[in-house]
């Protein structure tokens, strides 16, 4: 069987890949002097291939003392060579292993069984040695997330757009993740340092670790860069780092429809889930059952809700809106309405029926609901960036949230695919009253879209569970919390 040019020039470096782990566990590790002169045994790409990724770095880089330490930005920059450089981790549930494909040049290749152990990166991708005079000082390890909010062309025959996310996830919650460089583009590595150095200068040799130089065959000289580092005690005025802003461009209309429904949905269509029960702790009082709770989107289309509010009342009609596989509109339905929630940490246009929270024994039977109902959809946290459709920059497209003001005429409130919404434990109505409640085993119940208003895909994967063992007494409570994936 014939095999592609990508997975002939990967076999040989992942082969190498387990010499270099059981050789980095004998004597001293290599310096990276050594790794860039070539003696560190990673393998030379195939000079008819350019090499996937390219590091950059400045000639020379400023640091003050704030104290007694450091504080810099060494400025190291990405550049994806050749093709979008891309990398996908997914779990199949809470609690089994995250399985990792890199995707280049049209190939899908799996890493290494624990190349990555969560979704915040590459772990101990960058190695960074500080000398002076010649003498070795320290040697520091760096994440790297591939994605940034600081991304740019790196020559002008570059696509236009990047379509990959702005940051990288740590929630607990996620499911899956996507990294990514897009073609020819540089994307700003988050490397923020604050190091116990004393002033003066230092020479800074920053590499891409041998491990991902040879899993993902980049050559010592894109993957070895060296640049001087000057310490001094005086420091300007600058502002932390640069803060990301988002400016929507498209608000809903302030007219509404004329009708209750218009059109159909397609094809595409969102499907809404239910992420089980965290967070989960007794109040302070020892009586009450809090959570946090999650319901995502995992259809190929968003989920969008418009509000029209009726004249003198603090009601909005809801409507949904179907979108084709381009993201046009082509239809809408009645599915609701929202309502002003003026309790302290709402403030905000509710849509009603959204989510049901329910509290039940040990044989799923209810026994206490929650009084949450209603919820501005909002992407708090991204879930699955690997399911059909994603949107990786859900923050930065037409179709965003704006959960509105007292005075709102019309709102939009959206739920896009791959991303979920959060409600945390202090919000208000968010807990279970465990008065009159013997001790025993009970679920949390999370619903989406219990009484089926919304249009969605599938309506049978709505409900997720989460175990919990009530103990303790009145005004002193107790709540065993079992792993996510117990039944």
């Amino acid at each position: 069987m014939k095999r592609s040019r990508l997975v002939i020039a990967l076999a040989a470096p992942l082969t190498a890949l387990a010499c270099v782990a059981a050789g980095s566990t004998a004597g001293a590790a290599p310096t990276l002097s050594t790794a860039s002169s070539g003696a560190s045994g990673v393998s030379t790409a195939d000079a008819a291939t350019p090499s996937p990724l390219r590091l950059t770095a400045p000639r020379l880089v400023e640091g003050y003392l704030s104290g007694t330490r450091v504080e810099f930005d060494p400025s190291l920059r990405l550049v994806a060579q050749g093709a979008p450089f891309e990398i996908r981790s997914k779990r199949t549930a809470y609690g089994a292993p995250i399985v990792t494909t890199w995707h280049h040049g049209g190939e899908v290749v799996t890493l290494p069984r624990r190349t990555v152990t969560d979704f915040a990166g590459l772990p101990g991708f960058l190695r960074m040695d500080f000398r002076k005079g010649g003498e070795l000082v320290t040697t520091r390890y760096r994440s790297g997330c591939l994605n940034s909010w600081s991304t740019e062309r790196a020559h002008p025959d570059a696509p236009l757009r990047s379509p990959y996310p702005q940051s990288c996830s740590t929630s607990r919650i996620m499911l899956g993740s996507v990294m990514g460089i897009q073609e020819g583009y540089a994307t700003r590595l988050d490397s923020w340092m604050r190091l116990k150095l004393a002033p003066g200068r230092y020479q800074v040799t920053v590499a891409v670790t041998a491990k991902y130089r040879t899993l993902f065959g980049i050559p010592a000289s894109d993957g070895v860069k060296t640049f001087t580092l000057r310490v001094t005690k005086d420091a300007p005025d600058y502002d932390d780092h640069e803060r990301r802003t988002v400016t929507p461009s498209l608000r809903p209309g302030t007219t509404e429809p004329t009708r209750a429904a218009a059109g159909a949905p397609g094809e595409p269509q969102p499907d809404l889930r239910s992420i089980p029960a965290f967070g989960i702790r007794v109040d302070g009082s020892g009586n009450y059952l809090q959570f946090s709770a999650n319901v995502w989107n995992a259809g190929n289309s968003p989920l969008v809700v418009d509000g029209f509010r009726r004249p003198n009342e603090d009601i909005m009609d809801a409507y949904q809106y179907f979108l084709d596989a381009d993201g046009n509109q082509v239809g809408y339905r009645l599915v609701g309405t929202m309502a002003w929630d003026d309790k302290d940490t709402h403030q905000h246009w509710h849509f009603r029926d959204f989510a049901r929270y329910r509290l039940l024994d040990a044989h799923k039977v209810g026994v206490v609901r929650s009084r949450k109902e209603a919820f501005c959809l909002a992407n708090t946290d991204a879930i699955d960036y690997t399911v059909d459709g994603a949107d990786w920059q859900p923050d930065t497209t037409d179709l965003h949230t704006a959960c509105g003001e007292r005075d709102s005429l019309s709102i939009r409130e959206v739920l896009a695919s791959g991303s979920g919404d959060t409600y945390a434990q202090f919000r208000a109505g968010q807990s279970f009253s465990l008065k009159g409640l013997p001790n025993g085993v009970y679920y949390i119940a999370v619903e989406a879209n219990p009484v089926h208003n919304l249009v969605e895909s599938d309506t049978t994967n709505n409900v997720a569970y989460r175990k919990v063992l009530i103990g303790g007494r009145l005004g002193a409570r107790t709540v065993k919390v079992y792993p996510m994936n117990v039944d």
